[in-house]
């Protein structure tokens, strides 16, 4: 019984050592996981989930894409070698959509924010924004500090999972808020007088101070949060990551994007594109 006990262990030991590739055996193969960088370049498109904001995304008179990001995308995937596809995507759910597969990357002006960052990696910077206020003439006659809308009486729409709403909750805990899927229905709601304010991204609520004169103003001069804009894609694709990175770092460098965002933020030269 020793004997075999023995035979026993000893072979346990080679077996061991054998699966361990020491004794001439392969040594187990971990599979190597592709990025998706390489992945974009042998389907020859770059799929980008955007969302419409004016003007970083939006539609022109024939129902083409234009704005800031469009033309950053564009570029991109023209640097890449590929093709690019537009993936419109409510802005509620843009970041579920990613996760799941159904675009390679978010460029639709998403500001940087660590709760964010928890589900996603974030490229550099690419831009700054930053939120404004545009105010009914009627409601908000004589409002023009940030306390003045933290009031009980007061509502603020804008629209929801985006920064606004956090600016919203954070500067204006007080005030009721009414959040939308679409800027466009926040607006409404502004223009109708059931709400007080509307909290966007700059440069919107200025634009819609000029289209409605008669009925809203800018009671901030200026913004009142400034926030780093960069791409989103899922976590863990580094090679992609450090392509995004470098990428921003060479057409900033160029003056390219400062370029695009004068024209889009700093003109009203495209407006005549649009409805």
């Amino acid at each position: 019984m020793k004997k075999i006990l023995s035979v026993l262990i000893i072979l346990s030991i080679v077996f061991a050592l054998a699966s361990c590739g020491r004794l001439g055996g392969r040594p187990p193969v971990l599979e190597e996981k592709v990025s998706l960088l390489d992945t974009i370049s042998r389907r020859g498109v770059l799929k980008v989930g955007l969302s419409t904001f004016v003007p970083w995304a939006m539609n022109d008179k024939n129902g083409e894409l234009i704005g800031f990001e469009v033309d950053v995308a564009r570029r991109l995937a023209e640097d890449m070698g590929v093709e690019i596809e537009f993936v419109p995507t409510k802005w509620s759910g843009i970041i579920p959509a990613l996760l799941t597969g159904k675009f390679d990357v978010i460029i639709g002006g998403m500001g940087i924010r660590p709760d964010r960052n928890l589900k996603v990696n974030f490229s550099i910077p690419y831009d700054y924004s930053g939120m404004s206020i545009v105010a009914s003439k009627e409601q908000a006659a004589g409002f023009d500090t940030l306390e003045a809308f933290n009031s009980k009486d007061v509502v603020i729409a804008a629209r929801i999972g985006t920064t606004a709403a956090a600016a919203a909750e954070k500067y204006m805990p007080l005030a009721e808020k009414r959040l939308f899927d679409d800027e466009s229905q926040a607006i409404q709601e502004l223009l109708t007088g059931r709400a007080h304010a509307v909290i966007a991204s700059s440069p919107m609520p200025a634009y819609q101070s000029i289209k409605y004169s008669d009925k809203l103003f800018l009671p901030l001069k200026g913004n009142f949060t400034k926030e780093p804009i960069g791409f989103a894609l899922q976590k863990g694709d580094y090679d992609l990551l450090n392509f995004f990175n470098s990428w921003i770092t060479v057409v900033e460098a160029e003056g390219w994007l400062a370029e695009r965002h004068h024209y889009w933020f700093g003109t009203k030269e495209w407006q005549g594109l649009v409805q």
